[in-house]
């Protein structure tokens, strides 16, 4: 799926087609499936999606870092990051992107956002780009805590009871998945590239802080994510695709499931100038505190 010598992973220390259907087809094939959960009165379970915009979609793309922490360049990033924007842009959001951002940056970004009035919006995206670790990912100068970003988006008034998803990209640990053999797995043995680490009336009602979430990881907590240096990470590859494909007509957990079995059935890592990281695997890690069923119900 990739091209010799260039898979890596996104450590501390092939992209889908991206034509843009006509709009016709968007309205067509993605307003069918909301009339027939009209009709079915299913709309209940589902989140509110026609408001007057989107929403904010913000991405943070961290290639190079400061001598100081011997963090390699993340070769590769650029085409998730244009990739990410390319498919927020086909789902209606309105794109903040962001490069080379240090810790402070980024905690910015998620502060100002919090601040932007969101009550026309339907939903909240982060995209974040980087080298990682257990519970944290880099700025170009230093980590920053993952819950350190959320928070402010977690205060949002203006957000609550609304999708929040957070997409991120970036090693979790140290470990290597070595993978294990299922009799009915068909997906391809490799990647060809070597992988480098890396009423008027409103009811008020009271939900917990935490929901509304979505946070998916491209890695299970305490392994290395890989990314390719020329196609991208395998997570965003995956993202990419399956919702490009799919968005019109399932709901986003259901297609981050498929998401999860396109990167462990379609990639293993190519590195055989070095056993330890060859023909590894990778699993996705998808923590949904979602409420209801999130549809991107295309906008007219």
């Amino acid at each position: 799926m990739a091209t010799a010598g260039k898979d890596t992973t996104d450590a501390s220390g092939g992209p889908g087609n991206t034509a843009t259907p006509a709009i016709s087809a968007y309205w067509t094939q993605g307003r069918a499936v909301w009339g027939a959960l009209t009709a079915s009165g299913d709309t209940k379970h589902c989140y509110k999606m026609d408001h007057a915009r989107r929403g904010r979609a913000i991405i943070i793309n961290n290639e190079t870092f400061h001598h100081d922490l011997y963090l390699g360049q993340r070769t590769g990033t650029d085409r998730d990051a244009e990739n990410m924007e390319s498919l927020l842009s086909e789902l209606g959001f309105d794109i903040t992107a962001r490069k080379n951002c240090t810790a402070a940056e980024m905690k910015s970004m998620l502060v100002e956002a919090a601040r932007e009035s969101q009550g026309d919006a339907d939903c909240f995206v982060c995209v974040i780009l980087s080298h990682g670790d257990d519970g944290a990912v880099y700025g170009t100068d230093e980590s920053v805590k993952v819950e350190d970003l959320v928070a402010p988006i977690k205060a949002c008034k203006s957000l609550a009871g609304k999708p929040k998803l957070f997409f991120i990209q970036a090693c979790r640990g140290k470990f290597v998945d070595g993978g294990v053999e299922v009799v009915d797995s068909k997906g391809k043995h490799g990647q060809d590239d070597e992988e480098e680490m890396e009423s008027d009336e409103v009811a008020v009602q009271t939900i917990p802080v935490e929901a509304d979430f979505l946070m998916a990881y491209s890695v299970a907590q305490g392994y290395y994510s890989w990314r390719n240096r020329e196609q991208g990470s395998w997570f965003v590859q995956a993202v990419v695709k399956v919702v490009r494909d799919n968005w019109r007509r399932m709901d986003l957990l259901t297609m981050m499931t498929r998401v999860s079995h396109k990167v462990a059935y379609d990639f293993e890592s190519n590195v055989p100038s070095n056993r330890f990281l060859h023909m590894k695997k990778q699993i996705p890690c998808i923590t949904s505190m979602l409420t209801k069923d999130l549809y991107f119900t295309p906008k007219v």
